[in-house]
């Protein structure tokens, strides 16, 4: 059966994207058109260049210390990291084309910071495409591009359900990494603490007297917490508004969205969660 397939923001956690493609096409679906937004986007655009089993290869060779040396940090006020660095490295086994020459249909949304209004990408170079929706607000440089200031797609459509090419007799498939399950991450986060007060080493406890239990709980933390929050609304919405024939939610307690190191224990994931709701929708 032919699929269009949708893949979602998510940062590092959108690695599981791997694992559900994987589990479609054992299954023998066809996926026929691809829509993605921000590390959806990557993984979309590698998949439809027909490199995703290289990029996954690879992606096991990225400990922190490789995840540093493709960190190109930058002075600026308004980003932390150029974001070239990645991009060049995927370009080494994954060559740049223009959307149109790919096999099949492909687009990628961003937002533009000026008007706020989403911008989709189904033409012209695939990488700029893919670097201008993973412009993370105020962590990625943002992409100057005809005018626009391109920051992450997520901000505007996280899940682009709306986007995708469809075809006559497709299903739509939605693979939504978007939302955490908070609920566990605070217990894990209060089991940690707990540990943490019952140590017996004198170094942990000069650092329990010296560490405020409310460490975790920060301007950062409130304010990532909050844009997460802002952005699983947004793509629940487009779920209940699109409403795909499968919608894979995978809401994730371990795993945040800079942990690229554990590539397969998040791909597992995402193929295990993709079994499970297909064989659901069944």
């Amino acid at each position: 059966m032919d699929v269009a397939l949708v893949l979602s923001s998510g940062g590092a956690r959108g690695l599981a994207h791997i694992g559900a493609i994987e589990e479609l096409e054992a299954q023998g679906y066809r996926i026929t058109s691809i829509a993605g937004c921000s590390m959806g986007a990557l993984i979309g655009g590698v998949y439809a260049a027909g490199k995703l089993k290289e990029f996954r290869e690879w992606m096991k060779t990225v400990d922190r210390k490789k995840m540093l040396e493709l960190t190109d940090f930058s002075l600026s006020l308004n980003h932390i990291v150029k974001g070239s660095r990645i991009i060049e490295a995927i370009m080494e086994f994954v060559p740049d084309v223009p959307i149109e020459d790919l096999p099949i249909p492909y687009c990628a949304v961003a937002t533009d910071l000026k008007t706020g209004h989403e911008v989709v990408f189904n033409k012209d170079s695939l990488f700029h495409a893919i670097r201008a929706s993973i412009s993370l607000p105020s962590f990625y440089e943002p992409v100057r591009r005809d005018g626009m200031i391109l920051i992450d797609g997520g901000v505007t459509n996280p899940i682009p359900l709306n986007r995708v090419v469809r075809q006559e007799g497709d299903i739509l498939v939605g693979i939504d990494v978007s939302g955490h399950d908070y609920k566990a991450q605070w217990e894990i986060q209060q089991e940690l603490i707990e540990k943490r007060k019952r140590s017996k080493s004198l170094s942990q406890q000069i650092l329990n007297k010296l560490i405020p239990d409310n460490l975790e709980f920060n301007y950062y933390t409130m304010l990532s917490r909050v844009s997460s929050l802002m952005i699983r609304q947004n793509s629940i919405l487009m779920t209940q508004l699109m409403k795909p024939d499968v919608l894979v939610d995978i809401q994730m307690s371990r795993y945040g969205g800079f942990d690229y190191d554990k590539s397969e224990k998040i791909i597992a994931i995402g193929r295990q969660k993709t079994q499970q709701a297909l064989k659901k929708n069944k």
